[in-house]
């Protein structure tokens, strides 16, 4: 292996993975923008938009949860009663009543307690908002 010292000679850059274009040096992927780009290009809302959300736009997950908990956990009562009363093949109702009703009260509390989990997390962002405005008033003088 031969090395050079010569200040004149440049090193090549890396090939991208398909082959077609050089991938462009490290010192140009930092920039200022940085930490915008990877807040904007997060999941989450950017605390940067101020765009105000409908109350259903908010809760419609929560909601469309506890609605489906709750008419799987009636199915399951109502199966478990008609097991009382019906006569026929009770091994099936008594199997799956207790089934439907277990997963209909688990989706019902799951969505119960999403909803605080979420009017939490709007408090904590509307926080972070104003403290962001409060930063860019002082800094950006």
């Amino acid at each position: 292996m031969v090395t050079s010292s010569n200040p004149t000679t440049m090193e090549i850059p890396p090939r991208s993975p398909d082959g077609s274009e050089r991938s462009p040096p490290s010192r140009e992927l930092i920039t200022s923008r940085t930490g915008s780009t990877l807040c904007m290009s997060s999941r989450s809302e950017s605390i940067w938009t101020s765009t105000s959300r409908s109350k259903w736009e908010i809760y419609h997950k929560p909601v469309i949860v506890v609605s489906v908990g709750a008419a799987i956990f009636l199915f399951g009562t109502v199966i478990i009663i008609l097991s009382c009363f019906l006569k026929v093949d009770k091994n099936v109702f008594k199997m799956s009543g207790p089934a439907f009703l277990s997963l209909g009260l688990m989706l019902l509390v799951c969505g119960l307690v999403w909803i605080p989990i979420i009017r939490k997390k709007q408090k904590q962002r509307q926080k972070s908002q104003f403290l962001q405005s409060l930063k860019s008033f002082f800094f950006n003088r």
